[in-house]
């Protein structure tokens, strides 16, 4: 089996509805995420040949993905109140309103299906809240 991984950070903010301690208070993280892609064969002819995928392109999806994140409040829909929704968007905040809770888990999960929805043979998802705290998906 081969394997490749490629990296990127984002920076956005989010609360956990429903918890009870720091998180359930607006917060930022730079979240730092690992994708990996296996396939058991090396590509056989053209541009691929003995690779997986070429590393541009790979680095080019994963980007893609992550700056649609990069400096948002990222908010589980239905936890704010519509007016607070429009208040927001009408100062010129940028929101990415996801259908599950902003955690960790749920994000390299979020990740995993967007990648793979791209064509991505992906095999699995690393998603760091902080330097120490990651959470990973895999199917």
């Amino acid at each position: 089996m081969y394997q490749l991984k490629t990296e990127c950070d984002f920076d956005s903010a989010h609360f956990l509805a429903d918890y009870h301690g720091k998180c359930e208070n607006l917060h930022g993280h730079r979240w730092h995420v690992v994708a990996y892609i296996s396939s058991e064969d090396l590509g056989a002819s053209g541009t691929q040949r003995s690779m997986v995928l070429d590393f541009g392109e790979f680095k080019r999806v994963v980007r893609e993905e992550c700056a649609r994140l990069d400096h948002t409040f990222l908010v589980e829909e239905g936890t704010l109140k519509p007016a607070t929704v429009e208040a927001l968007e009408g100062e010129g905040f940028s929101l990415t309103i996801l259908p599950f809770r902003t955690t960790a888990e749920n994000l390299a999960h979020y990740l995993y299906e967007r990648l793979v929805a791209r064509g991505l043979p992906v095999s699995q998802v690393d998603c760091n809240e902080t330097p120490l705290n990651c959470a990973s998906y895999r199917p």
